[in-house]
């Protein structure tokens, strides 16, 4: 591999999960340092962002496996997946709002998958114009950038105010940023 390949994959991974950063962020700001729940987090990525490639090289491959027809609806996983954390905020107690529960594997696995959508209209086509032997070397390079996204969006739920901003906010959040994630899916599709 070279390093225009490098930075060709490293930049397509970056534009197509640039989105993943904020969701990553509100997920590791409701662990709130708890290692068993980032671990979740990080299982979930990993699991749904592994989803999508099998589903982008089997796509590439000729499998034909998700008709770009079906992409736009992906967007209702997260919209459902918002709508019931928000009905659940509401049926709390106003006045002792219950602590976020940390999300599992399969909730992050289902949302960076149905986030993920777009990138398979992305994927499906460079790796068949690349063949094996670069689909190969996009796969190592966007399993890379997937763990730095991780380290990076720990990170930056860590920081102080970003952390006293999702520990106050947090459980507000995540149910408006899956909503919008699964709204702008549904339109742009459509």
């Amino acid at each position: 591999m070279d390093l225009g390949f490098l930075a060709q994959a490293a930049g397509m991974f970056a534009a197509t999960n640039i989105d993943d950063m904020v969701i990553l962020a509100v997920f590791f700001g409701q662990a709130r340092g708890d290692r068993a729940a980032a671990l979740r987090v990080v299982l979930g990525q990993t699991v749904g962002f592994g989803a999508l490639l099998a589903v982008s090289v089997l796509g590439a491959l000729g499998a034909g496996l998700l008709p770009q027809a079906v992409i736009p609806y992906l967007g209702l996983l997260p919209l459902a997946l918002g709508l019931r954390a928000a009905w659940q905020l509401r049926r709390e107690d106003a006045d002792e709002p219950e602590p976020a529960k940390a999300a599992g594997v399969l909730q992050v696995a289902a949302v960076t998958f149905a986030n993920g959508g777009d990138n398979i209209g992305v994927y499906v086509p460079v790796f068949t114009a690349a063949g094996i032997g670069g689909m190969l070397g996009y796969t190592a390079v966007f399993l890379v950038g997937l763990a730095v996204w991780c380290a990076a969006g720990w990170f930056l739920a860590s920081r102080p105010p970003v952390a006293r901003l999702l520990s106050r906010w947090g459980h507000l959040l995540l149910p408006a940023v899956l909503i919008a994630i699964g709204v702008v899916i549904l339109v742009e599709g459509l």
